[in-house]
């Protein structure tokens, strides 16, 4: 069942009004909902029953002596209360239940649909207002989720059973409460925009001060190493105080909403004292009465200062799950097409025709490009950085969609094709590894979480680092760290070749894979991509053009074209670009 949950909650329409979407969560707990609802219902007759049986037993059985009663009736008012106090104990365990629930079907659902989002959109958003949205928004939603509906229920059903009561004893004393009323809901309405704004203003400092903390974390090391620990602690400083002056005025729109609230309430208060007073004056009223009535008036004025206290929390969710809205409304830039094909096993052609690209409609980094990749084709790709090269590689799994032309696997647009399967059949290798924070043969079976533990091993083998995850401690369950933190440069590429070896797609893109290892850690490396790469289209990118050598041809790439392409012999020969690039690599070498 767990799995078919993202399915469904494609089918979930977030271009919907805000409430409609917020109480779609509740259907999947509705058992705890009704619950929850069925005990604030409760609650909120015994607050009402009260002051009416009070009433009772002061102008009836106080007055004809009749004790006995009086006492059973005082015994079950506290039998009421008792009643209450498990009543709430219910609303505070299941209804905060019910909230995290609720919280972590939103999680899921804002996790499922970023891992949808496109390259694009990570590229403008940083991780740790990400972060933010995922964790610091949805606790704001769960306190909402929680006490909101119970919160409403509890205090309608109070204020109008309250007034409801309050008419039957004295209807005038209720006029004017109900005169004062719009008052108090016309000033709550007015500042409630005022509050959410604010509020929201305050989320975005707190993921700018998240971001800043994960970008301090995560660049500790180089921080340390260049003696930036002051620069970093300014940069929080500086979102530090963003957000106190985000948070100051918020609290000053939360303190003319609360000020004018508890004016208002007091003013009900001595409004209904005064005309209860005048009405004692003329003899149309008795004292009994005006007790039970301002006992009503409490009673009444407790929800809405409930209420009042409620804004705030109400405030806080509602413009986390607007960030929450926001961020489920961002469509990728990238879907499957509704007739998108499944590519089961691919023989590795590919074509790039008359292909241009540009990031987000700013300056075009790739022009008018025409490749044709035999299948098990060792193809190169050399030239300056900055040139377009891992832009070229990126558009074959459709991380980049073209801006003019296509590419196509096998004869088929990548347009035409099932993200998914797609990439299945693309093995990436990068100069910048991540590691996952877990033990190596959970990272090696990350390339196809299904092998057995034989198969691992033999990935291992294959991507000689076999050899030495044994000499570690606990062998293919040791704890690699944070990135990787535990292993070398070289030990977390050679992992990496292992995935790929695991996943064994008929596609592979090496991205500058040896470029930040030394010489000796290189060869090793480049003995086990050679293997890798043996009988598989491969697209490799390299700087260093002595990894490509055993390449069946090469492309020099210069701002964003193709200005030589051929065999290595062929290419020197031509005595153009490349040969250019060997020279200077070697008179490099040589000056070593």
């Amino acid at each position: 069942m767990r799995q078919k949950q993202p399915a469904q909650q494609a089918k979930k329409d977030y271009n919907g009004h805000p409430v409609a979407i917020f109480f779609s969560y509740f259907g999947p707990h509705k058992a705890l909902f009704a619950l929850d609802m069925v005990c604030a219902a409760a609650a909120a007759g015994i607050d009402l029953i009260f002051p009416y049986a009070s009433r009772q037993a002061m102008r009836t059985l106080l007055p004809e002596q009749r004790f006995t009663a009086f006492f059973t009736v005082i015994g079950v008012l506290l039998a009421a209360f008792a009643l209450k106090g498990a009543l709430y104990y219910v609303i505070t365990v299941v209804g905060h239940y019910m909230g995290v629930l609720v919280e972590a079907d939103m999680r899921r659902d804002v996790f499922s649909h970023m891992q949808r989002l496109s390259f694009r959109f990570f590229d403008q958003n940083r991780t740790g207002v990400l972060l933010s949205r995922v964790t610091n928004d949805l606790f704001d939603i769960t306190e909402l989720a929680h006490h909101g509906p119970e919160n409403v229920l509890i205090c309608a059903l109070t204020i109008l059973g309250s007034l409801c009561v309050m008419f039957t004893i004295r209807w005038e004393l209720a006029l004017v409460l109900l005169v004062l009323l719009p008052i108090c809901f016309w000033y709550t309405m007015r500042q409630r925009k005022r509050m959410r704004d604010a509020n929201i203003e305050v989320k975005k400092k707190t993921a700018e001060i998240n971001a800043a903390i994960e970008s301090g974390i995560s660049g500790v090391r180089t921080a340390k190493a260049f003696a930036a620990e002051r620069a970093e602690r300014a940069k929080f400083d500086r979102a530090n105080e963003t957000f106190k002056s985000a948070k100051r005025d918020y609290y000053r729109a939360m303190g003319l909403f609360q000020s004018g609230m508890e004016f208002t309430t007091g003013a009900m208060q001595a409004a209904v004292i005064g005309a209860g007073g005048l009405l004692i004056m003329g003899g149309s009223l008795d004292y009994v009465d005006l007790v039970t009535f301002t006992l009503y008036v409490s009673t009444f004025i407790s929800p809405v200062r409930r209420l009042v206290m409620f804004m705030e929390q109400y405030m806080q969710g509602s413009a986390g799950f607007a960030r929450f809205l926001e961020l489920m409304r961002t469509q990728p830039d990238i879907e499957d097409a509704p007739d998108a094909a499944v590519l089961k096993s691919a023989r590795g052609e590919i074509c790039y025709r008359d292909v241009s690209f540009a990031y987000g409609g700013g300056e075009t980094v790739l022009r008018h490009i025409d490749l044709h990749i035999r299948p098990g084709e060792r193809f190169a790709l050399v030239g300056p950085s900055g040139g377009g090269k891992t832009t070229l590689c990126h558009l074959l799994p459709r991380f980049y969609d073209v801006t003019e032309g296509a590419v196509s696997v096998d004869g088929r647009d990548v347009r035409s094709l099932t993200q998914e399967s797609l990439r299945s059949q693309i093995g990436i290798i990068q100069q910048d590894v991540f590691i996952f924070a877990g033990t190596i043969r959970e990272n090696i079976r990350y390339g196809r979480p299904d092998a057995t533990d034989a198969e691992v091993v033999e990935a291992a083998v294959r991507a000689e680092i076999h050899r030495e995850i044994l000499e570690f401690p606990a062998g293919y369950d040791t704890y690699v760290g944070e990135r990787g933190v535990m292993l070398s440069g070289g030990q977390k590429q050679r992992l990496s070749i292992a995935r790929v070896f695991l996943k064994n797609p008929p596609i592979l893109i090496l991205d500058e894979a040896t470029s930040a290892l030394d010489s000796v850690t290189e060869q090793r490396i480049q003995a086990s991509l050679d293997a890798l790469s043996r009988g598989r289209t491969s697209l490799i990118i390299a700087h260093r053009l002595s990894t490509v050598r055993n390449a069946d041809r090469i492309a020099v790439v210069e701002h964003g074209q193709i200005v030589e392409e051929g065999s290595r012999e062929e290419l020197l020969a031509k005595n153009g670009a490349y040969a250019a690039l060997e020279r200077a690599q070697e008179m490099a070498a040589e000056a070593q």
